[in-house]
C-alpha cells in the first residue's frame, strides 16, 4: 500500500497512524477501566485488567542529599538516536 512512497514518506505516514492508534488505544483502555470489571469478554479476545503497584525514585530529591562528586560518580551518559518526521512546506 505504501510501497510506492519514499522511505521518509512511509515513515511519516506510519508515524501519523501511530498517533491516531495510540489515541484510540488510550480511549478504549479508559473505557475498559470504567466498567470496573476484571475481565471484559469479547468474541475474539478478553481484556484483562490487572492492578499493580509501582515505586518511583525521586532523583531530584536524592540529588539534594548528595555532593557534586557523588552525583558525578552516579551519572552516566548514553547516545540516543531519535528519528522524527518533518513535513515539507510548499513555497510559492
Amino acid at each position: 500500500m505504501l510501497d510506492n512512497l519514499s522511505l521518509a514518506d512511509r515513515f511519516a505516514t506510519i508515524h501519523e497512524r501511530k498517533k491516531e492508534i495510540e489515541a484510540q488505544y488510550e480511549a478504549l483502555r479508559k473505557e475498559i477501566l470504567a466498567t470496573g470489571q476484571e475481565v471484559v469478554a469479547g468474541e475474539f479476545a478478553d481484556a484483562v485488567v490487572r492492578l499493580s503497584e509501582r515505586t518511583n525514585f525521586d532523583a531530584k530529591l536524592a540529588k539534594s542529599f548528595l555532593t557534586a562528586e557523588q552525583i558525578a560518580a552516579c551519572t552516566s551518559k548514553s547516545v540516543v538516536n531519535t528519528v522524527v518526521p518533518k513535513a515539507k512546506t510548499v513555497e510559492g
